[in-house]
């Protein structure tokens, strides 16, 4: 799919503390799958602070959603006029393409106005995922946002570990990749649920500066106080890494498989895309150790 295709008027509102849109719109029950996760999280606590109701979906919360679960869906939707939709454990597996066309149908038998969905930048089987949700949710506004590799991922995610035991262990190779802190694609999903403008869209979004897995690692180094080494390896190997923390088989393999497609240099170009949404800039990685650091992220 050609990237950035659409003819969206983009808005340029954005709170000064970078933590809630100002100029909201949109005030009904809004609906965030995956409500626990490291993006839906921050994506409810900032609809919280703007006033709008909240329904935060998770397989054990108050509010039941299971992606595997679709008996589920339509009650979880039942009074709610959009939906935040990131779909675990990757649009890119499969069956993520039925999945997405089950939930269209479903979000369009409910009334849904609104939905954006989460996707990753580059990945051609999220887009026939994201084609498969736009082709079956019907008039619902569907606004699509493919993101870079998070910068959270070194300090609340899956390499949070390889960054405390001080080795960067990664098929990355010498490619650059431009980290997207979380914050900035929350801020940028909740514009695109809050106002309006985003209907159509394809925002691609990454941070203003392309970094080496090698180069990231000195940063993040330097921001916890502690050496941490890059070292890269082959996407088999990286397989074997990942089984050894308990990543089940094809799991692993087929993360390694993504990662290696991910990081073949095709993602590495940056765009302005947040700083087009939110009118201002996006978070430099170097803000980001920083921040994580002074959040005691690798303190452990």
């Amino acid at each position: 799919m050609t990237k950035n295709t659409t003819n969206t008027t983009y808005t340029k509102k954005g709170a000064a503390d970078g933590t809630a849109q100002e100029g909201a719109r949109f005030m009904g029950t809004v609906l965030v799958t995956s409500g626990t996760g490291k993006t839906g999280r921050r994506v409810a606590e900032r609809l919280a602070a703007l006033g709008v109701p909240v329904r935060a979906g998770s397989r054990a919360g108050e509010v039941p959603f299971d992606w595997q679960d679709e008996s589920g869906w339509a009650a979880a939707l039942d009074g709610t006029e959009a939906a935040y939709v990131a779909y675990y454990p990757d649009l890119a597996v499969p069956g993520a393409a039925g999945a997405m066309a089950a939930f269209g149908r479903v979000a369009a038998a409910s009334g849904l106005r609104r939905v954006v969905l989460l996707s990753g930048r580059g990945e051609p089987q999220a887009a026939v995922a994201e084609e498969a949700l736009r082709g079956a949710c019907g008039e619902v506004e569907l606004t699509v946002v493919r993101s870079a590799f998070f910068a959270q991922n070194f300090s609340e995610g899956a390499l949070l570990d390889s960054v405390l035991g001080g080795e960067l262990v990664f098929p990355a190779g010498s490619t650059a990749e431009p980290f997207l802190d979380i914050d900035d694609l929350a801020d940028v999903v909740v514009a695109a649920l809050t106002e309006d403008g985003h209907a159509g869209a394809v925002y691609e979004l990454t941070g203003p500066r392309s970094l080496t897995f090698e180069e990231a690692a000195a940063e993040l180094g330097r921001a916890a106080g502690r050496p941490v080494r890059y070292v890269p390896v082959s996407g088999p190997a990286y397989a074997e890494v990942l089984e050894g923390f308990g990543v089940f088989g094809p799991e692993a393999g087929f993360l390694a498989e993504l990662f290696a497609t991910l990081l073949d240099g095709h993602n590495s170009a940056t765009t302005d895309d947040v700083k087009r949404v939110l009118g201002r800039e996006a978070k430099e990685f170097t803000a980001f150790t920083r921040e994580a650091a002074r959040d005691g992220a690798w303190h452990g």
